[in-house]
């Protein structure tokens, strides 16, 4: 093996690969010489790895800005399991374990520390913080601080003001989907001193892009799974959809399996590893599914209702293929497809002042008397919110996303927090309490040797495995720990499973309840530019599906793919994709400013007469030009 660099033996070492790919090299000495940098990469193109091996080389802790919880814990355990300390900060956990982990990043050798945005403008974290030694913040999701993205967060926005905190540490910002327009403002909104950004192209040349305009799109989804071999993911949009179509997929013997976030983790934990592992095949999931998802040989991606954005069909289509070899992301769409958006508009923009009523029926539910809850966390249970007020389950959760647009609450997704203990006595303390209570001594010592580091931090436990290896029954178990707790001897969180809210602001009265004009109509032009684009994109037939995505991310020197439906109908010609083009540009010159008839057309092309005849009938069966009542023919513009 060659001679490897800092950063390639931090890489070997942990990872065990012996180079970079695109990018990621760039990116990472870019932040390690102190340099405010974006980097922009594809869904599967390693963008972790550009702050976790810089960061590794230098002393102290490395801050990670990340909106989902989940994936926050993926990526803790991800790193200890490769022997790399790392800790998270979330609004699940209790004040006493945000302040042991603190104090552990600062007297402690923790390397990462993730954190959700919100804990960002704490004074508890405020204050703590100043006190690490902190060598680089990294923000990943970064179009999230975007009003201008698919999937704003106001959250993201008091991630600048660590800068007046930390003013000399560089700022990484990752993403694998942003419009330039996003681009631009991720920078100015994190404040980067210089403009600085690495970019991957966001082509996949062994992803085939497909749109298949067909009616039955059940049976389309047939001849899917039985025409292309291996495991696939089934994007739709409601819950009870995964279930309907996993349950005739089943019917018709394929291995097939749902998923959504109305599941217990235990069954989403199950129904993911059976799919990662190719106990099942085919997963059927809503775009809760795919986030922290590395599965390497998924050959297809079919999406049977259309995404609201390119960016979330991007992200979500690019699951595909990350081996390298040929996969599919196949779109099934039809007309009726253009109704179901206007219906999912209505839902996904009830009028303000059904935003204002959730708001205090909201407070209500939660016990919130006005002028009071700022800060505050508390359980939340949306369908029985939606149920005890009557609001439509989806109006209900969009109003709430609306809320939290406009800064007054944050909603997380359903937390699964496992019972954590932590030893507070002393070890002389200890000591003591188990002479003087043998009965629970054995308990404690299999407790001791069993969990490792339960006087410095808090540990995960399962009741379940400590009954067994106690030889207890689990209810005694759960006894002896809350025994132990009110001794305070240590300090028991049992396991939680819910979904948070987060009052940002307390509560307030009606008259100063404020939904600005300004904000939802922006918000809902910009919803329906990017709906139409996924329209466009959709019914579409003239224009590569690869360079229609690519340009949409402002890559405008994209090429035909050559594999797509629209381009496998040119290469039907019998004629190169070069002259194809040529002829093409051609004709588009002489009938862009003035219309011609078909023969003159013919005439004018320095090309042989049968081959831009060909070309011609393509362009007008694929709308791209026109005939008016004159026979004559004109390029349409609005294709």
């Amino acid at each position: 093996m060659k001679d490897l660099n800092q950063f390639e033996k931090i890489l070997y070492q942990y990872w065990g690969f012996s180079s970079f790919r695109a990018i990621q090299l760039e990116v990472i000495e870019s932040v390690y010489a102190g340099n405010d940098t974006l980097a922009l990469m594809p869904t599967g193109g390693g963008k972790s790895i550009t702050f976790q091996v810089p960061a590794l080389a230098k002393a102290g802790v490395c801050l990670v800005v990340t909106p989902l919880i989940a994936l926050m814990k993926d990526q803790v355990e991800n790193l200890k399991k490769r022997g790399i300390k790392a800790v998270a900060l979330h609004s699940g956990m209790t004040r006493h374990e945000i302040e042991v982990t603190l104090d552990n990043c600062i007297y402690g050798d923790i390397k990462f520390l993730y954190l959700s945005p919100e804990r960002l403008g704490t004074e508890l974290f405020k204050v703590r913080v100043q006190k690490m030694e902190i060598n680089l913040i990294a923000i990943d999701e970064s179009h999230c601080i975007s009003q201008w993205g698919y999937d704003f967060r106001p959250s993201y926005l008091k991630i600048v003001e660590l800068r007046e905190l930390l003013p000399n540490v560089p700022f990484l910002a990752v993403t694998a989907t942003a419009t330039p327009a996003v681009v631009d403002d991720i920078q100015e909104k994190l404040g980067f001193k210089q403009k600085h950004v690495l970019k991957m192209s966001f082509e996949r040349k062994n992803l085939v892009y497909l749109v298949r305009n067909i009616e039955d799109k059940n049976k389309h989804l047939f001849k899917i799974v039985n025409a292309l071999p291996g495991s696939g993911v089934v994007y739709v949009r409601n819950r009870q959809k995964t279930k309907d179509i996993a349950e005739m997929l089943q019917k018709e013997g394929v291995s097939a399996d749902y998923y959504h976030a109305g599941l217990t983790s235990e069954m989403r934990n199950t129904k993911q590893e059976d799919w990662q592992n190719d106990r099942t095949r085919i997963i059927v999931s809503t775009n809760a599914f795919g986030m922290g998802i590395d599965k390497p040989d998924v050959r297809f991606v079919v999406h049977m209702d259309l995404p609201d954005s390119p960016e979330a069909y991007f992200q979500e289509a690019g699951r595909g293929g990350r081996d390298g070899k040929l996969a599919y992301a196949i779109l099934l769409y039809n007309d009726s497809d253009k109704a179901k958006i206007e219906r999912r508009i209505q839902t996904t923009f009830p009028e303000p002042e059904e935003i204002k009523r959730c708001y205090h029926a909201l407070c209500s539910f939660l016990g919130v008397s006005i002028g009071a809850g700022k800060d505050e966390v508390y359980d939340f249970n949306l369908i029985e919110f939606a149920t005890t007020y009557k609001f439509s389950f989806s109006r209900a959760y969009s109003s709430l996303k609306f809320l939290e647009l406009e800064g007054y609450i944050q909603l997380t997704d359903e937390l699964d927090n496992p019972s954590r203990i932590m030893v507070i006595s002393g070890k002389n303390e200890l000591y003591k309490y188990q002479v003087a209570h043998a009965d629970i001594d054995p308990f404690i010592k299999i407790m001791l040797r069993n969990y490792a580091g339960l006087f410095s931090t808090y540990v995960r436990i399962d009741e379940v495995h400590l009954a067994r290896i106690s030889n207890l029954p689990l209810k005694t178990v759960t006894n002896n720990l809350i025994k132990l707790s009110r001794a305070k001897v240590i300090n028991y969180i049992p396991r939680k499973k819910t979904p948070l809210i987060i009052l940002t602001e307390e509560r307030l009265d009606d008259k100063n309840l404020r939904i600005s004009p300004e904000n939802y109509h922006l918000r809902k032009e910009r919803y329906l530019k990017r709906v139409n684009a996924m329209v466009s994109y959709a019914s579409g037939t003239a224009k590569c599906r690869s360079m229609a995505l690519l340009e949409y991310f402002g890559e405008t020197t994209a090429t035909r793919c050559g594999k797509c439906d629209v381009c496998t109908s040119r290469n039907e010609l019998d004629m190169s994709k070069y002259q194809f083009d040529q002829i093409l540009e051609q004709i588009k010159d002489i009938i862009l400013t003035e219309g011609k008839q078909l023969e003159a057309l013919v005439d004018s092309i320095k090309f042989p007469p049968e081959k831009s005849t060909r070309v011609i009938r393509w362009l007008l069966d694929n709308k791209k030009i026109t005939k008016d009542d004159n026979e004559l023919l004109h390029w349409n513009k609005k294709m």
